[in-house]
């Protein structure tokens, strides 16, 4: 009698913690505004960051067309010009104002920045957390999707509760959590789980209770 009424307590005990957890799991989920949009506007322009690397080309003026990256500190070192900032800025913008410093040495220059190697700053990065098996943060290309992030992380682990994955999302200064059924998309082939996502967005992917 003694040992079943024990074994009823610790069954309890259990219970009671298995519910604890699984409250405390529910209470740090991200509220959700719904599922990911499955169509969304054009991504903005791709602006520079960090780890870039930039192709700056002026017509007529090989010595000063070079390649250089982008530093840490979001700077460029180019003929004549010396340092100046590079990062948060779109390549246009960057090229307006290489040909107002040119205009000092050269006779109305022609300039054209180009990105030939993408990093991007983290605004503009997407990241992937949580139950992914290479978790990291991977530079936004156009039109990228789920697909293209789950692949790039190289999938989920066995431990992923991928159906209650969320994409938390920046709209208009306001964070947005979205529902996202990756499971069905990896496991089942559901093409319609596939949606489109944006720069800076963040894919958390939790881990299963079972």
């Amino acid at each position: 009698m003694n040992k079943s009424i024990s074994l009823r307590k610790a069954l309890v005990v259990s219970c009671i913690a298995f519910l604890s957890v699984f409250l405390s799991g529910c209470a740090s989920q991200p509220e959700l505004s719904g599922a990911a949009p499955d169509t969304l506007a054009s991504a903005p322009d791709y602006v520079i960051g960090p780890r870039d690397e930039l192709h700056i080309f002026v017509w007529q003026n090989p010595d000063l067309t070079v390649t250089v990256p982008v530093r840490p500190d979001g700077k460029i070192s180019t003929p004549l010009i010396g340092d100046m900032q590079a990062s948060e800025k779109t390549p246009e913008e960057l090229g307006r104002n290489i040909t107002e410093r040119l205009t000092k040495y050269v006779v109305d220059p022609v300039v054209t920045v180009s990105v030939i190697e993408f990093a991007g700053p983290y605004s503009q990065q997407v990241r992937i957390v949580g139950q992914a098996v290479q978790p990291m943060a991977i530079a936004f290309n156009d039109r990228m999707t789920v697909l293209d992030a789950l692949i790039a992380v190289g999938g989920m682990t066995e431990f992923a509760a991928g159906n209650r994955s969320v994409i938390v999302r920046r709209e208009a200064g306001v964070e947005k959590s979205y529902r996202v059924r990756l499971a069905d998309l990896l496991l089942d082939g559901d093409v319609s789980a596939n949606v489109p996502l944006l720069p800076g967005d963040i894919i958390i992917i939790p881990e299963s209770f079972f």
